[in-house]
């Protein structure tokens, strides 16, 4: 029976025996290192190992197998098996996504390696669109970042990264150019940025503490290199036009309506004038740009140097914009051991602004009114008896002439923006630097405006020229404003950077710093004066009596702002697989009370390649998997600050003549414990390559809170005080997912192209209060006595900048009035409502999904690519639609077939001639896709020529777009505040497109 079974096991184990045998080898790198955790595959064996910490490894398989040893970072080797020692040379991967570097807080890393959620983004993708400010060609191109852009010259977009986290607190994102902390980028030539790198989660966030609240957007500008000088040239020219023309009633069509509204014949329907506002206001816009840049390097020395100028003449009239900028980044290695770089930007902006009300006015004007009237004076709202325009007659609205306007609008405005900073490196060891960076901003503004008052008077009240009509000799002759405003902010931080790695397999890194920032008092100067001498050069002053003209003085100086900081970060790898990173950052503000300055934010964020596990060896279609998570705590100090308790001091009342009592008043309350708002963020992410690397790809999933959100409460009605105080009573929160698509392939030697997108949701809440009753934030204002926006008690569970609004119900079919859902659910006429119980929330600005699109080829000399960007759940509200009240002009919708007694079937509701209330009948759906930008280049052959390479392009920015909005365009910053006009369409600038024609040659 043993026999038996000795020959049963030997049977069994006699295949395995002869089927292999211990192969040994040693895995080197092409400096002969050893490569520690490379992984070795005998397939047809179906085995695998991986090399120990000094390369070494033992694999069980046949003489002459084949196995593959790959390692991340290097190219994949396949050598048949030997059965001595054998020894594996792997040669450094070309796989540039591998060696692809991001830029962290006081430093870089290896993408492969970083932990957080970072989008990165490079010169070709932002420099691609032609546009102004650099934050607007971003726009769709990065997961979770919302960008409401403007296509108003010198305006800056907002951003809002993975959703909106405070009510009156600052919103935007903190930027660092080239090191320096700023809030102005609007001075950045495009042209000259190499990298943009986008910090949304609290693992590469809480480096910067408490001002990464609402994310940090680091850009990187270019620097000197190669071994000859280069030179390279831009210049492009465009038209623009706006993307989208609403269509309103022409002078017959608005006399029909505006006499259905009066119920008299006011209006002749015969009319034989029939002017087109928005046409009369706007022009075809032109804008170009020129650009040079030099750069090289030397042994010691790496230089670039840029010159950038843009021009531009809007499409409203008279709107007229430039900028310059100028840059020089330079390195110098003064030794082996210490480098000194120095960057320096300036740039400086001229425009001669333009009311943006003009675009309501010329929307609300009558058509019936010609621009000028034939004696040459501006057109007015005046109607005679034989129901025409005329210089006699009586007003029917109040809306001015928008051509009159613009002419008689006459601003400039200017500033200046200086930043610059020097930098040193020094190795005080191979493995330690320490790095000491100073940088300074400066910048100030200008603004004149003269005002002719008596012309515009006799514009107003005298288009006849009649002598039996004079000018008020009490009034203003005219008034001219100045305005300067101007500040300097610098910033220095010192910092050591350790970098080794033990046994091959421990990679670590660790920075430690501090920082201290200063934001210097803000000056703001407005001065208004009148009667200046009207002859000279109206900037001047001379001759003018100071005291007697003075109008109005504003002088406010701002407190200075100090931030001290101590930071530190420790990142380290595992066998180059298991990453870990470790945030603390420590800021004292001179914002907060003596016992509040002082806050902690950590933060930690996990990583493990888990296509470096040997269970992956066999997945050949999965070349990436990464798995990565954070959590952390941010702050937000853009908050309003503590008020000062104010007394009114020394009010004396009179009883008979006798002094009764000398009195102060106390009328708001000191807040010590006010601090910064804090947000607490929890975020798991996924990294992934597929098929070869054609297809790239990630996932994130977050949850942020901020839990004590400053709000304005309101005062205890027993303390006797008034004004409202913030205090830190709300919880904002803000969930979601990012996910980023993109495939990569190459067809041929002459064809490749790329298909990519990216999407986003985001569901954003005031999710409680604490024990608190607000003071109402009311916003949203139209102009005509209505709001749109509210903030109080009863906005928990709505979205921040939630509409607060009546609920329209259609109208009356036997009346046409319009009618509105009361608290009851009632429907009711407009007299009727009830302004306290009546309204709800409807919806907010805040959209809950975004998502981007791109797509392109290149074949042989040519190149074509595609971005889109779009929106969704946001609703819009359409302001100047809402200002009819009288003898305004309507849209050529509702004027065509509105509600009568013989047409009780329309659509439309009857004609009316009051202030509309704020109701859904205006609040429309903000969803949009547009098309960004189309470009098509071409690179011209050039062999032997002086030029090195000439790349001919066009452009079509904002060419196509889908909509719902009835307006011009549902993409509507206003003041970029969520309670204020963002979201509004009211004196609002339109969408634009552009086709532009350019060239980039290099020397």
């Amino acid at each position: 029976m043993r026999n038996f079974i000795f020959s049963f096991l030997a049977l069994i184990l006699l295949p395995a025996y002869m089927s292999g045998q211990i192969i040994k080898g040693k895995v080197l790198d092409k400096e002969g290192i050893p490569v520690p955790a490379a992984i070795i595959i005998a397939a047809g064996s179906n085995t695998s190992a991986d090399t120990d910490f000094d390369g070494n490894f033992n694999i069980n398989a046949k003489v002459g197998e084949m196995l593959k040893i790959s390692m991340l970072g290097f190219d994949p080797v396949s050598i048949a098996a030997t059965a001595g020692l054998m020894t594996v040379t792997l040669q450094e991967s070309q796989d540039t996504s591998l060696k692809e570097v991001v830029i962290i807080g006081y430093g870089s890393r290896k993408k492969i390696d970083n932990t957080s959620a970072i989008t990165s983004l490079r010169a070709e993708e932002v420099s691609k669109m032609k546009v102004l400010n650099a934050s607007q060609a971003i726009q769709g191109k990065a997961a979770g970042v919302q960008v409401i852009s403007s296509d108003l010259p010198g305006a800056a977009p907002s951003i809002i990264i993975r959703g909106l986290g405070t009510a009156l607190g600052g919103r935007t994102p903190l930027f660092i150019v080239d090191g320096m902390p700023t809030d102005n980028i609007n001075n950045i030539n495009t042209n000259d940025i190499t990298a943009y790198e986008i910090l949304k989660d609290a693992s590469s966030l809480a480096i910067y503490g408490t001002r990464a609240a609402n994310g940090v957007v680091i850009i990187t500008t270019k620097q000197g290199g190669g071994n000859k000088i280069s030179v390279e040239v831009e210049t492009f020219a465009g038209f623009r036009a706006p993307l989208k023309a609403v269509k309103m009633a022409g002078s017959n069509k608005y006399s029909h309506y505006s006499n259905a509204a009066l119920q008299t014949t006011t209006f002749s329907q015969d009319q034989p004038v029939n002017t087109d506002w928005f046409d009369a206001i706007t022009r075809t816009g032109t804008y170009a740009q020129n650009n040079i840049s030099v750069s090289g390097s030397s042994e010691n020395v790496k230089y670039f140097f840029s010159a950038g100028n843009y021009e531009e003449k809007a499409v409203l009239n008279g709107l007229d914009f430039s900028r310059t900028t100028f840059r020089t980044n330079n390195e110098f290695k003064i030794s082996k051991k210490l480098t000194v770089s120095q960057n320096l930007s300036f740039g400086s902006s001229n425009s001669t602004p333009k009311p943006l009300d003009a675009f309501t006015n010329a929307y609300k004007q009558s058509p019936i009114i010609p621009v000028r009237f034939p004696n040459g004076e501006y057109g007015i709202s005046l109607v005679g008896a034989n129901g025409f325009a005329g210089v006699a007659g009586s007003s029917f609205n109040n809306v001015g002439n928008p051509v009159a306007q613009l002419d008689y609008f006459d601003e400039q405005q200017r500033s200046i923006t200086l930043q610059g900073g020097l930098k040193l490196d020094y190795d005080i060891l191979d493995s330690l630097k320490f790095t000491s960076q100073f940088n300074g901003e400066y910048y100030s503004w200008k603004n004149y405006n003269f005002e002719d008052s008596r012309r515009i008077w006799e514009t107003n009240n005298n288009p006849g020229r009649l002598s039996s009509i004079i000018y008020p000799v009490e009034r203003n002759i005219n008034v001219l404003t100045k305005g300067r405003s101007q500040y300097f902010n610098w910033n220095l931080s010192n910092y050591l950077t350790y970098n080794k790695v033990f046994a091959n397999i421990h990679d670590i890194e660790v920075t430690a710093g501090t920082e201290t920032s200063i934001r210097g008092p803000r000056e703001d100067l407005r001065i208004v004066r009148r009667n200046v001498n009207e002859n000279s050069n109206y900037w001047s002053l001379a001759g003018v009596d100071y005291g007697a003209t003075v109008l109005n003085y504003n002088d406010v100086v701002s407190n200075e702002n100090r931030l001290l900081s101590y930071f530190g970060r420790f990142q380290y790898k595992l066998m180059d697989r298991y990453l870990v990173t470790g945030t603390l950052r420590r800021d004292g503000s001179s914002n907060f009370g003596k016992d509040f300055r002082w806050g902690t934010f950590p933060a930690l964020g996990l990583g493990w390649i888990v296509t470096k596990e040997n269970f992956m060896a066999n997945v050949k279609a999965l070349n990436l998997l990464k798995l990565r998570g954070s959590w952390g705590k941010l702050g937000n100090q853009n908050v309003p600050l503590n008020n000062q308790a104010y007394s009114i001091a020394g009010l004396t009342s009179y009883l008979g003549g006798s002094i009764l009592f000398d009195g102060t008043t106390i009328n708001s309350q000191i807040d010590p414990s006010l601090s910064w708002e804090v947000t607490e963020e929890a975020s798991v992410g996924l990294d992934f390559e597929l098929l070869d690397s054609r297809l790239k790809g990630s996932f994130d999933v977050y949850d942020k809170t901020t839990n004590n959100v400053i709000l304005n409460t309101r005062p205890l009605i027993t303390s006797g005080i008034s004004n409202a105080s913030p205090a830190h009573v709300g919880e904002v929160s803000n969930r979601g997912y990012e996910i980023a698509l993109r495939w990569d392939d190459r067809i041929s030697e002459n064809l490749s192209y790329w298909v990519g997108g990216n999407f986003s949701s985001n569901k954003n809440e005031l999710t409680g209060l604490s024990n608190a009753i607000l003071a109402p934030v009311i916003g949203g204002d139209l102009g005509n006595g209505q709001f749109t926006k509210i903030l109080d008690n009863s906005a928990v569970g709505q979205p921040l900048g939630s509409f607060f609004m009546y609920e329209y119900a259609g109208f009356d079919p036997a009346t046409g009035a319009k009618l509105y859902l009361n608290a009851a659910g009632n429907p009711v006429t407009q007299d009727a409502l009830n302004a306290v119980t009546d309204k709800k929330f409807v919806g907010s600005i805040l959209p809950t999904s975004n998502y981007g699109v791109t797509l392109g080829l290149n074949y042989k000399n040519f190149d074509f690519s595609v971005d889109g960007y779009g929106t969704a759940g946001a609703k819009v509200y359409n302001g100047k639609k809402a200002q009819r009240f009288a003898g305004e002009n309507v849209e050529d919708s509702l004027a065509t077939n509105f509600w009568t007694a013989n047409n009780i079937t329309a659509p439309n509701p009857a004609p009316f001639n009051q202030v509309p209330v704020a109701s859904t009948f205006y609040l429309e759906s903000g969803d949009f896709f547009r098309i960004n930008n189309i470009s098509l280049g071409y690179k011209i052959p050039l062999q032997g020529m002086f030029i090195n390479a000439c790349r001919i392009y066009v452009n079509a920015i904002n060419p196509f777009i889908t909509q719902r909005f009835s307006g011009f365009s549902p993409e509507l910053n206003g003041d970029g505040n969520p309670y204020g006009s963002q979201g509004i369409e009211l004196n609002a600038y339109p969408a634009l497109r552009s086709i532009v024609v350019g060239a980039n040659l290099k020397f």
